[in-house]
């Protein structure tokens, strides 16, 4: 839903701008409950989530959405992009720098000017688009500020799903489920991968849907590639083929992994029943209040089972919504004590190295409710045969 006070065609932002103050009030209450004076956002999807802009022009320098308790945020940002930022997002008060060598300066009479210049203030430490020499450039104006790692602070924030955005969600496994039964239904022999990518988007297109930037599509040999780009391959009689992608609705994004064998390929064929058995044990165990690390250890104990250790080379999945996955977020990895929680999204991508090195498997997108996970795709998990 576009803001209505924007005078630029076709900018405004996604939500209402009552769900983007819910997302704040959020945001600003694990503030005051970590005891920190101030929360600077500066992933450009943490932005996004809060306001409504994209943090493209954070390029250059950081764009840090400021959050004080008892204030309405702020944004700092190149004078360049300001009236982008303004169209672009809901917040209303903006202070621009022009130059990188800038940055550091304005946002430190920020911070004086809300008087926490010697308190304790919170950065996203371990997410993109804060470089260590920003932040020695902020630490060298305000020596006497704590820094404080804030890097979960909004992810926690953000892994609990507003019924807008388990909308969007639905709406983009839409789109992500039509573009998987196209690249099922294009596996024909000596067809190339970047035809196969130019049939899902037009497919899409005609349906008045829209595809995430990232797809992995990749046949024989080339599915040894971890997340390879779509390129002018062709398929062969009894190679494998698999991909990864996804729709997007108001920017969220629902991942998902399918794969074909054009006739058959009993390696591939023998990875993916592996890959099936653990994607559904761990689906078995999600429900509010387990670990992380349990959801993880029920897919990795059927390997385990298996003989095949050196199989699963990765985690079990990860926390999805905006932009499909931001640093910060829940990981489904081994021991992890962070807690699932009621009206997440988990994408559970289950690749696995057969013995020559196929990277091939399958993957669902769930939503934790509480009577269990509820898969969203209405795609068969089954090996498609062509």
């Amino acid at each position: 839903m576009a803001d209505p006070t924007t005078t630029i065609p076709l900018t405004g932002i996604s939500f209402p701008i009552s769900e983007y103050k819910r997302r704040q009030d959020k945001v600003l209450e694990a503030v005051r409950r970590a005891e920190l004076d101030a929360l600077l956002v500066t992933a450009h999807v943490h932005l996004e989530y809060l306001s409504g802009y994209n943090g493209m022009g954070g390029y250059f320098a950081p764009f840090p959405l400021i959050l004080v308790p008892g204030r309405s945020p702020v944004f700092a940002v190149r004078e360049y992009e300001v009236e982008a930022v303004i169209a672009e997002s809901c917040v209303g008060e903006v202070f621009p720098y022009t130059q990188e060598k800038d940055f550091a300066k304005v946002c430190g009479e920020i911070l004086r000017r809300f008087g926490v210049q010697a308190g304790k203030v919170g950065f996203e430490l371990g997410c993109w688009n804060l470089a260590p020499a920003d932040l020695m450039a902020l630490q060298a104006q305000l020596p006497e500020m704590k820094v404080v790692d804030a890097t979960r602070i909004v992810p926690t924030a953000a892994a609990v799903l507003s019924d807008l955005e388990l909308e969007a969600m639905r709406a983009s496994m839409a789109t992500t489920d039509l573009a998987v039964r196209t690249f099922q239904n294009s596996l024909t022999e000596g067809v190339t991968e970047v035809e196969v990518y130019a049939a899902i988007k037009k497919q899409v297109k005609e349906a008045g849907g829209e595809l995430n930037d990232f797809c992995s599509l990749t046949f024989g040999d080339r599915v040894r590639l971890a997340h390879g780009a779509p390129a002018r391959y062709p398929l062969h009689k009894n190679q494998p083929a698999v991909i990864e992608v996804g729709g997007a609705s108001g920017n969220y994004s629902a991942g998902l992994v399918r794969a074909g064998v054009l006739g058959r390929n009993p390696e591939a064929e023998s990875i993916y029943e592996l890959s099936l058995e653990a994607l559904e044990a761990a689906i078995a165990v999600i429900k509010p209040g387990v670990t992380a690390g349990s959801v993880d250890a029920a897919a990795r104990d059927v390997i385990a089972r298996s003989g095949r250790h050196r199989a699963f080379r990765h985690r079990t999945g990860y926390q999805t919504g905006l932009r499909w996955s931001e640093r910060g977020g829940l990981s489904l990895e081994p021991d992890s004590k962070e807690i699932v929680q009621l009206r997440m999204t988990l994408h559970m991508p289950m690749f696995l190295f057969s013995q020559t090195g196929y990277i091939f498997g399958v993957s669902e997108q769930v939503l934790v409710t509480e009577r269990g996970a509820e898969v969203l795709s209405s795609t068969p998990r089954s090996l498609h045969f062509a």
